[in-house]
């Protein structure tokens, strides 16, 4: 089976739906087996937009990882998961208090060690956020990445 983190920038709003659903089509699809599974966290931005197009547009398992509990997430966040309940193979919620960007990394951590592969949407050029940190260690991890600035 094959095991996907994807990660990206919370900072979508520069691009239009359609634009977001074209480029998981291209990049994402390639991917998403039948017997795939993909990892998401449950954030606004690229996590949402993901978990929505992976549960509309294949049969590939989806596991939704927050850092803390889903109530803690912003609300259009727990609306994707939500709306996606019933594709979704599980919903982990690590637990960790408080939460912040350590809170967040672990998270990222977590669903890279349990990948072989992570794709990453990261905001233009910006190589310092919690996105290319969850690059940056599935390199260390000797893992494939492919990148796709948004």
């Amino acid at each position: 089976m094959r095991s996907v983190t994807i990660t990206g920038t919370r900072d979508t709003g520069h691009r239009s739906l359609a634009w977001y659903a074209d480029l998981f089509t291209a990049y994402l699809s390639p991917f998403a087996t039948d017997d795939a599974h993909f990892y998401v966290g449950g954030a606004r931005g690229i996590d949402s937009l993901a978990l929505l197009w992976l549960a509309g547009n294949t049969k590939s398992g989806i596991s939704v990882v927050v850092p803390g509990t889903v109530a803690q997430q912003p609300a259009d966040a727990r609306q994707a998961i939500e709306q996606s309940r019933d594709r979704l193979t599980e919903v982990v919620e690590l637990g960790a208090a408080p939460l912040g960007s350590p809170a967040y990394h672990a998270r990222n951590r977590w669903m890279v060690d349990r990948s072989g592969l992570v794709i990453g949407f990261p905001l233009g050029g910006a190589e310092t956020s919690g996105t290319w940190q969850t690059i940056n260690y599935a390199a260390e991890q000797s893992k494939p990445r492919l990148i796709v600035p948004v």
